[in-house]
């Protein structure tokens, strides 16, 4: 990647599926005044859960405990441990740091579909999230290949080997919790 870890940032864009590369200034997106105006601005914060609930992407009002957004939680926070393992990575030079990037971008579209509970849903939701068996297959390939570069497991392994390696192990752990959500 030829990005400056220091001085640019990356924003996820959930309609081109893709990182977009942006100065730390995130209102920076849009070079021109005219062009920020077309946008509609989206907040960080809603005021709706404070009172206990929230809302999937149908608009259904759910309770914040419920097992839609333990299951969003559990992602974002797999998602951010994954961002943490690879700015490590790429301190280390590892040669899979773009694929780690790809996973999270993976992980955003299970989380529009975890949004999307099938019980209120209609079909221009479902349309909008629902996505192929790609994701998995690519995941497998990444994992065979690299599988293949290490000799095989004979016991299992302490999570050590420096900060990028525990990191992936931590990363590891959590998408075990997320699987369980």
């Amino acid at each position: 990647m030829n990005v400056n870890r220091q001085t640019k940032a990356k924003i996820f864009s959930p309609l081109t599926h893709k990182f977009v590369k942006t100065q730390p200034n995130i209102t920076n997106v849009c070079s021109t005044q005219t062009e920020r105006s077309k946008r509609t601005a989206i907040k960080i914060y809603t005021r709706t859960g404070d009172k206990g609930v929230s809302s999937t992407f149908t608009g259904e009002r759910r309770p914040k405990d419920d097992a839609v957004f333990e299951a969003l939680g559990a992602t974002d926070e797999l998602t951010c441990t994954i961002g943490l393992a690879q700015e490590y990575c790429h301190e280390t030079g590892q040669t899979f740091v773009e694929e780690l990037e790809q996973v999270q971008c993976f992980l955003q579209d299970v989380g529009s579909c975890l949004a999307t509970p099938y019980s209120s849903a209609k079909d221009s939701h479902l349309k909008r999230t629902t996505f192929d068996g790609s994701a998995v297959e690519l995941l497998e390939r990444w994992i065979d290949a690299h599988s293949a570069e290490l000799p095989p497991l004979t016991n299992f392994i302490l999570p050590s080997g420096g900060k990028s390696s525990t990191m992936l192990h931590l990363a590891r752990a959590t998408c075990r919790r997320a699987e369980r959500r």
